[in-house]
This record gives structure tokens, sequence and C-alpha cells, in this order.
């Protein structure tokens, strides 16, 4: 596996808590990936342990091979955006001015927009769908919108990792597909992603590898398909099954782990091929 984000050995602790034990994690390169498992497991933990916006205990976290931790704030901000779980805005800001701060890493000079920092700006409110609402304040934005555009802001960074905490919280269907269709196009493009959810049929459909967390552990990684179609696993880590599997055992369908992987991308097939 060509990993773009490792981390070895790496623990977290508040005080004498030990969150995540020490434990190895590689990200795949160019790969849509889930982090999966019950809540308060340590998900979103280890996602900022692997951004650097949480001090490790012990360990190293490697970003492209490098130590992120010798790595300059600016620099990191380049190559990985992260988008947390409920961020806060300050008071007063407009959505477009949100969007701004993405452009951070990359302003020269006395920190202006440039041409083609305004472009990136404009990209991200299109295709999050957020041009209408551009002048808004963040305050009077419901809460799908205001996940939007935080995930604008995170996509106006242009980087080649993302990581994203339940990036589909709060949206309608249309909405939800939009973004995940927008993070596969990404993707397509060589961006690699990184994302919590606890939508099981979302992970099945987007996402390739699914790493899965159980007590502050990491206790599988593997395909999507091949967590949710393993029964015991299922039940370990407090996931739901998935209505394809039942089916599969149900109308006595074996392997049903292939029956649940042919389907899925026939069923992509049939919607990329309609557009």
């Amino acid at each position: 596996m060509d990993a773009v984000l490792a981390g070895r050995e790496i623990s977290v602790a508040y005080q004498q808590n030990m969150i995540i034990p020490p434990m190895d994690v590689k990200i795949e390169k160019e790969c849509i990936t889930s982090i999966i498992g019950p809540n308060g497991c340590g998900k979103s933990t280890l996602l900022k342990a692997l951004s650097r916006t949480l001090p490790i205990r012990s360990g190293q976290v490697l970003l492209d091979g490098r130590l992120i931790a010798q790595m300059p704030t600016a620099e990191v901000a380049k190559q990985m955006a992260i988008l947390p779980q409920g961020p806060q805005a300050p008071a007063g800001l407009t959505v477009e001015e949100l969007v701004s701060y993405g452009r951070y890493p990359h302003q020269k000079g006395f920190g202006r927009l440039d041409r083609e920092d305004r472009e990136a700006i404009r990209w991200a409110l299109h295709i999050t769908h957020m041009e209408e609402l551009a002048g808004k304040n963040i305050d009077a934005l419901s809460g799908g919108q205001r996940q939007r555009a935080w995930i604008a802001m995170a996509l106006a960074q242009d980087t080649q990792v993302i990581l994203l905490d339940e990036p589909t919280a709060g949206q309608d269907f249309r909405h939800y597909t939009d973004i995940m269709e927008f993070l596969r196009g990404l993707n397509a493009r060589g961006v690699t992603v990184v994302m919590i959810t606890h939508d099981m049929h979302l992970m099945l459909e987007y996402t390739r590898r699914a790493l899965v967390f159980c007590d502050g552990r990491l206790i599988a990684d593997r395909t999507a398909a091949a967590v949710l179609c393993d029964p015991a696993l299922v039940e370990q880590a407090a996931l739901k099954e998935t209505s394809l599997y039942t089916l599969a055992n149900r109308c006595g369908i074996a392997p049903a782990q292939e029956f649940v992987e042919r389907f899925i991308e026939q069923d992509r097939e049939v919607r990329e091929g309609g557009r």
C-alpha cells in the first residue's frame, strides 16, 4: 500500500486517560477511506491526531513520507485540509469570508486575495451550491447550510488530502448526494479523502476501504463490503447490517460479499450512465 498519511505507534491521552493506545494506521494514497465505529470509540480523536490539530502522546505521524511534526504549519495546510465535527465561526462572518479562510496557506505578501484565490473561492461556493448565500451571515444559516459552508472552505484550501468528520451530517438527500459525488470526483483527480461516517450505505457506495474502530483500537482494515459482510465484526463494532447483505442471506446467495460488491458496482454504472 502506498500511504500518503501514516501513524506509527501513535497514542493519544487526556491527562492520565489513554484515549488511543499505541497503534499503527495507514491512509492509502488517492483512495476514499471511511473511519467507522461506535460513538466515543476514538474516531474523531484519531482524525485530529493525524492532522496535528491534537498532540499525540507518543509515536510519529508522516505526511507523504515526512514527519508532520517537523513541517511548517502553512506547508501542512497546503497539503492537507481537515473539517472537524461542529466547527465554530467568529460572530458576524459571512459565508464568502469563511470560505476565503481556506486560501490562507496560499496567500503571499500582505495576505491579500489574488485572482487565483478568488477563482478557488468561487469554485468552492459553486460546487457546494452556496453561491446565492455567499453574502449571508454564517449565524443566519441552517445547520445543513453551515456544514456546506465549512466544506466549501476546506475545498478552497485545494489540498491533496482532505479529512472530514461526518461531512453529510444535517444534509438533505440532494445535498448529501451532491457532496459525495463531488468528493468522488475529487478522488478521481487524485485527491485522498478520509471521512468519519455512521452511514453504512454511504460507506459501501462511495468508499474503497474501511478502518473499523472499537474502544480506541483499530480492529479491522478491509474493503467496505468485507467489513459489512462479516457478522462478527458488525456486532463487535456496533455497526448497522447492510440491507444488501441481509437480502443475500435470505435468498441464499453465496458468497454474500461478492453479491454486495457486484450490486454496488452495477448500480454505480447505471447511475453514471444516466447522467
